[in-house]
């Protein structure tokens, strides 16, 4: 963990740099890590209107809202949200609004059953996750576990298309070949997808669902 100083106050941030208790944030900690995020000239209103829109639908609902519900109700584009945030939604708009990645599973409805259903897909192999349910190898990843994830959310019918395999197999290559997790954006981009496109691939969302599927996850 680390101390972060703005305005004279304090912050504790993880070693990801992301606030340790969103009840904890105020605006100095969104101005203060703009420069963290690569927003050099300082926060305009698009900003904040993202950055409120998040902290609200966290404080009503106690979870850090998908990409996807965050630009359909901004109004957010894929060449919007680049321009706004360069570092990512997760790693731009939520960490400025003191959420982080671990906040999106606060209350949600499937991770009651997740667990066993993860530890022992089938009677020939095992998958070690974390609480989250996210692999905690990459390396041990497999197409036979991607397909078993895909029960256990909400794509359509249970079954990976062509195209869901598309994106799996771009993150998991961009993955091993840079050491870091595209972007939303940067995935979108290299598949040729708008964000609703990909919202109708992965409805759980980008962290939860594409990246999950693909036996990666945030650090």
């Amino acid at each position: 963990m680390r101390r972060f100083k703005y305005q004279g106050k304090v912050f504790e941030l993880d070693t990801d740099g992301f606030l340790v208790n969103p009840a904890k944030w105020d605006r100095d900690l969104a101005e203060g890590l703009a420069g963290e995020c690569e927003i050099s000239s300082g926060l305009t209103e698009e900003h904040w209107d993202v950055i409120r829109f998040i902290r609200r639908f966290y404080e009503a609902h106690g979870k850090c809202p998908t990409i996807f519900e965050t630009c359909r109700e901004c109004r957010l584009g894929r060449q919007v949200l680049k321009r706004l945030f360069p570092t990512g939604y997760m790693r731009g708009a939520c960490k400025m609004a003191g959420m982080s990645y671990k906040e999106a599973y606060m209350g949600a409805d499937y991770m009651e059953h997740s667990a066993k259903d993860l530890h022992a897909v089938t009677q020939r192999q095992e998958y070690r996750v974390d609480v989250r349910g996210f692999l905690v190898d990459p390396d041990e990843w497999d197409e036979h576990y991607a397909a078993h994830r895909a029960y256990d959310m909400k794509i359509r019918g249970g079954k990976l298309t062509v195209q869901h395999w598309k994106i799996i197999r771009y993150l998991r290559s961009a993955y091993y070949k840079t050491g870091r997790i595209p972007t939303i954006v940067e995935t979108c981009e290299a598949n040729s997808l708008e964000i609703d496109e990909l919202e109708a691939l992965f409805p759980d969302g980008y962290h939860r669902g594409a990246v999950k599927i693909a036996g990666l996850r945030l650090r």
